[in-house]
């Protein structure tokens, strides 16, 4: 696992989006593992920019999403499907018909499952996933557990990842409890990991997932496995790893 080290959000976005483009200049047909969340959107930001600057293509890039609440329709503005559309799809020219997410409205857990699982086979290898971590070192929404899910499967989200989404909804009556997300298993083929993470409230779940025990308590912990994972953190969220770095 490499770790590099960021200034700030913006200093930790830029490091992201630079090795994201060098992946698709280097293979314009790359197949992007995508996350969503408040981590990735300053490099959404950045790829958008080079972009529009003519720096960047992605007419022939494949996408792959990691999570989807339940039962949460794709035109809600908290659905991923829009978050997506709205931070990344609709501002680069990707082909509609390579970008993937499951399916938060189907009711059928299994039956979601299979279906995701096979899209993500017949894509292939992910050349690059991007992740973010939550506070209790979850990636995509395999949460603390007392295994490591393989496969898309459907999560009852923990209190503490209802509690840090509640700042996206009205009222807490509104955050979604369930959702599908890709397995640890799928994640781990990724040819590359790229894991974004910034502020103190992940300082946490970055010393645990970097240097602690590999446990599916700590989800992200995994990824000291992975033969190239990169971790960018910003300062603030490297603030317990003194002893290691």
């Amino acid at each position: 696992m490499r770790i590099i080290r960021a200034k700030d959000y913006k200093d930790m976005s830029r490091k992201a989006a630079n090795i994201i483009s060098a992946q698709v200049i280097l293979k314009p047909d790359s197949v992007l593992g995508l996350a969503t969340g408040s981590s990735p959107i300053g490099t959404y930001e950045q790829l958008v920019k080079w972009y529009e600057k003519d720096d960047l293509d992605f007419a022939d890039v494949t996408t792959v999403n990691l999570d989807e609440y339940y039962g949460m329709k794709p035109e809600n503005d908290q659905s991923y499907h829009y978050f997506m559309h709205d931070h990344f799809f609709d501002h680069v020219n990707i082909d509609p018909s390579r970008i993937n997410l499951p399916n938060g409205m189907e009711p059928d857990e299994k039956k979601e499952c299979a279906r995701y699982d096979a899209v993500l086979r017949s894509v292939g290898d992910v050349d690059i996933q991007l992740l973010g971590i939550g506070r209790n070192g979850h990636i995509g929404f395999n949460e603390p557990d007392d295994c490591f899910a393989k496969g898309t499967h459907c999560v009852e989200l923990t209190e503490s990842t209802i509690e840090a989404n509640k700042r996206f909804f009205v009222s807490e009556d509104e955050v979604p409890r369930r959702a599908y997300s890709m397995g640890i298993h799928t994640i781990m083929t990724a040819k590359k990991v790229l894991v974004v993470a910034s502020g103190e409230d992940k300082a946490w779940a970055i010393r645990e997932s970097c240097f602690g025990p590999v446990t599916p308590k700590v989800p992200g912990s995994i990824l000291q496995l992975h033969n190239d994972a990169i971790v960018i953190a910003d300062e603030a969220a490297l603030s317990l790893c003194g002893d290691f770095l």
